[in-house]
């Protein structure tokens, strides 16, 4: 699953709010950090709510989960790390007679 299929949606509707200014996505170290500016008045709860939301929509129909986490706040700045998160089991045999195979899989 290309996750880029995710991302460009999310930050399409999360720029859409109302209560952002702007949103950035920023990799460091191979970790997405997401740039909000904020507007007047709008606290942390409401952007948290926000990222639930648009990130439920976007994974829709998919086998997704998201995680996030406030990092840190500055005036009208708020970085948050979100991650989708591709569930790692296994899709095939491998012969092994694991007592996880996906053979038993109802």
């Amino acid at each position: 699953m290309n996750l880029d299929d995710i991302w460009t949606p999310f930050l399409t509707q999360l720029s859409k709010s109302t209560a952002v200014s702007t949103v950035s996505k920023k990799k460091i170290t191979g970790i997405p950090f997401l740039y909000f500016t904020v507007n007047k008045g709008i606290g942390k709860a409401t952007i948290e709510t926000l990222i639930k939301v648009e990130a439920a929509k976007v994974m829709k129909g998919k086998r997704l989960q998201m995680d996030y986490s406030f990092v840190r706040e500055d005036q009208s700045l708020m970085v948050y790390r979100v991650r989708f998160l591709v569930p790692q089991e296994k899709m095939f045999c491998c012969g092994n007679l694991c007592p996880d195979c996906i053979r038993f899989r109802e």
